[in-house]
Formats: structure tokens, C-alpha cells, sequence
């Protein structure tokens, strides 16, 4: 292994008290390798994870599906009023947060810790970035752009007769699509758990391909910067980092500093 590799890590984060799904990208000469898939519970187990698949990273990227910055007291940020913005119409809009959800003093103290960690938030960055970073992401919005869907694929709700093969379209999109992007993922089949035909088997594995979605969002963020990323909000009112869509198109009308 060189001594300047660059790892990408999803986590797909139980936002109350569900596991979390977990995911690290190797980049070395160019091509993206999964390294590992997991499921983990406590918070703890979760950021010593972390720090294990990072250690010694030249560059490494933490891509968190969960607001990790939460400044509104009350209402929609303004990453979640943009989301519903330019997804909605893909049924792909995100669930608000704000500082009287249940959920939110966990979401924060785990993104403050990820920057005592050493992974800071800029997500307005040029490509290539030299550090550690930590992103806010979403998948739905993710494959809608790299996948060109017109619809998200909807695994989250119905009946498991219903959700089953839509998590199969999600796995074969992986499995088909992200080898053809730049940054190229090297996946094979077998590099991907199967779908269950049980409901919380099948939940388990929903996790972990979601934390794919979401370490390749950071590797395409490290690789492309602002030039093929969208970034909805801003590090001061929160943010979500999203690939732009593969015909080059930009969001109008947005604040999106530069």
C-alpha cells in the first residue's frame, strides 16, 4: 500500500436508536475498492470504526446520512427546504430537523465529534482537498442524479413484497452504474451481501448499501469539488452535499456560497 492512499467512509447513521450501516472506499491509482461493509450500534463502536479505517489516510472523507448541524431552534433548515426543493418532485425530499427533534442532541454531539476526530466541515471545496472531512449526505438524492432516475427507488416503505425488489434495483444500480463513474468503483457481485427475504435481515442490508451510496458521495465530492457537486445550504445554517447530475445541470435561484 502507498503511503498517500485516500479512504472514503459512508455512514448510513441510526438517527435514534436503530444500527447503523457503514462502508469504507479505498483510492489507489485511481480506482475505488470496497475495503469493508458494517452494521455497528453503539456510538462508541462507531467512531472507534471510524478511526480504524482512516488511520493513516493522507486524505480521508466521512459522508454522514444524518444532520449533524442543526442551528434552527424550530421550522426546516434551509439544506431540508432546498432538498424538497429540487427532490420532491423525485419523491426524494428529506425529513426536517431541528433542534426539538428527538433525535437531534445525538446527531450533533456525533458530528462534534467527528471534528474532534480531525474531520472538519468545507463543504464549498475545490477538488482534491488535502485533510480530513466530514460531509452531510443523502442517498435518495444521490442515486437520483447518478442513476438518472425519475423516480427515487422506494425500499424505505410498504410491504416487504414491495420494498424487496426495489433494494434489488438499488444493488444492481451499484453494481452496474458506479464502475462506469469517475471516480470508477471496482464492484463485483460478490462484493455485495444478497437481499434477504426476511424483514430485518433485509433492513440490515438496506443499511449497509445506503452507507455505499454514501461513501461514494464523499469520493465523487473529494474528487470533483464544486465542479460536479451540488452543496444545498452552507457550513453556518447546515448542508447537504449532493453529486450534481451527470448532464452537468446546476440548481438556480440557490444560496450556495461560493
Amino acid at each position: 500500500m502507498s503511503e498517500s492512499y485516500h479512504r472514503f467512509l459512508g455512514v448510513d447513521l441510526g438517527w435514534q436508536s436503530g444500527p447503523t450501516g457503514l462502508c469504507c472506499l479505498h483510492l489507489e491509482d485511481k480506482t475505488l475498492k470496497l475495503v469493508r461493509l458494517d452494521r455497528l450500534q453503539s456510538t462508541a463502536d462507531i467512531l472507534a470504526w471510524i478511526s480504524h479505517w482512516a488511520d493513516g489516510a493522507a486524505n480521508a472523507v466521512v459522508a454522514v446520512d444524518a444532520p449533524t448541524l442543526i442551528p434552527n431552534e424550530t421550522g426546516m433548515r434551509l439544506p431540508d427546504r432546498l432538498a424538497h426543493k429540487y427532490f420532491g418532485r423525485y419523491d426524494a425530499g428529506c425529513y426536517p430537523a431541528n433542534q426539538g427533534r428527538p433525535f437531534a442532541e445525538k446527531l450533533i454531539a456525533f458530528g462534534l465529534a467527528l471534528e474532534s476526530l480531525g474531520f472538519a466541515h468545507v463543504p464549498h471545496s475545490p477538488a482534491r482537498p488535502q485533510g480530513w472531512f466530514q460531509l452531510e449526505v443523502f442517498p435518495h438524492p444521490v442515486t437520483v442524479h447518478l442513476f438518472g432516475l425519475s423516480k427515487i427507488f422506494k425500499y424505505k416503505k410498504g410491504t416487504l413484497a414491495q420494498r424487496r425488489p426495489e433494494l434489488e434495483k438499488l444493488r444492481q444500480h451499484q453494481l452496474d452504474v458506479l464502475p462506469t463513474l469517475e471516480p470508477a468503483l471496482n464492484l463485483e457481485d460478490s462484493d455485495l451481501p444478497e437481499i434477504p427475504l426476511t424483514g430485518a435481515a433485509m433492513k440490515a442490508v438496506e443499511d449497509q448499501l445506503d452507507s455505499l451510496t454514501c461513501a461514494y458521495a464523499a469520493a465523487h465530492w473529494w474528487t470533483w469539488g464544486m465542479e460536479r457537486n451540488w452543496v444545498l445550504g452552507d457550513r453556518d445554517e447546515g448542508y447537504i452535499v449532493v453529486p450534481a447530475p451527470l448532464n452537468g445541470a446546476t440548481p438556480t435561484a440557490t444560496p450556495m456560497p461560493n
